[in-house]
């Protein structure tokens, strides 16, 4: 008998450790499931991830989303890699791939891709390209991504021609023709609609555009469309090396795409969000 009771104490002790286990990880695994997952944004992204934190979308994939708003690209991307935002909503795969160079020591990965936002060319003082006069002053960003990307752009337009080698880096120095004689004045990137008056033209990004109640499609004299030529400037989900495979941030890029969330921004902001909805492979094509 008291063999028995021993055996069926032992019995119980056991079944109630693994109930016990099975709790706890049932308990771990719907936790990490519900973790809150930070969004780091700014201008308009910030408020298009607000809206997909509160949307139907968000709650039927099991996700729960706080948006938290920085200003500053470089500070962004630092706190993303340092683990203060989880997963970031703002930079354009040429930004991502400059920043990783500059910062070997605190990568990036990409999750994902999200839209193409055309930078523009805007003027008050011209209505066309072919318009623009020998000598006139272009305004352009004096960060190095958006720089390279304006000056891709004035290539693009006809207006110079740059070296062969050109990359994500490159800068006026490597303007090799420049037919007009074009004068260039670095600016803060955030600045270009309010100094639009005081140039011939200024290349502005849709961000900091809309921002300006500047419309790219209609207000520009010149503008990018998304084809190969421009993948470099279409937008990621970014996070920390180290998450590129957690599952719940890549949920975010299934989220983003959602149907009913494309409606809403494709409405909010008048079609100058192309969506691209495409593998990361696209970059390396």
């Amino acid at each position: 008998m008291k063999r028995l009771a021993w055996w069926l104490a032992g019995i119980l002790v056991i079944v109630g450790s693994c109930v016990g286990i099975h709790e706890l990880t049932s308990y771990t695994v719907q936790s990490a499931q519900h973790a809150t997952i930070t969004v780091g944004s700014m201008g308009s992204d910030y408020d298009i991830w607000q809206h997909i934190a509160k949307s139907q979308d968000a709650k039927a994939m099991g996700l729960t989303i706080k948006v938290k708003q920085i200003t500053d690209g470089v500070q962004l991307n630092k706190a993303t890699a340092d683990g203060d935002v989880d997963v970031n909503a703002f930079e354009s795969w040429s930004y991502y791939e400059t920043y990783n160079r500059q910062n070997p020591k605190e990568k990036l990965a990409a999750l994902g891709t999200t839209y193409l936002e055309p930078m523009g060319l805007y003027s008050k003082k011209v209505t066309s390209v072919e318009a623009i006069p020998d000598g006139a002053t272009i305004a352009i960003a004096d960060n190095p991504s958006q720089a390279s990307r304006g000056l891709l752009l004035l290539q693009k337009a006809g207006l110079i021609k740059l070296s062969a080698n050109f990359g994500a880096l490159g800068s006026l120095k490597d303007i090799k023709r420049n037919p007009r004689h074009l004068k260039f004045k670095q600016i803060d990137d955030t600045t270009g609609p309010r100094i639009i008056k005081n140039v011939d033209a200024v290349l502005i990004s849709n961000t900091v555009a809309l921002e300006g109640h500047l419309h790219v499609l209609r207000d520009s004299i010149y503008h990018e469309s998304f084809n190969k030529s421009t993948k470099a400037n279409v937008n990621i989900l970014a996070t920390a090396a180290k998450n590129k495979h957690r599952a719940s941030y890549l949920k975010l890029v299934k989220l983003y795409h959602k149907a009913d969330i494309q409606k809403y921004i494709k409405q909010k902001y008048y079609g100058t969000k192309i969506n691209v909805n495409k593998p990361l492979s696209y970059f390396n094509d």
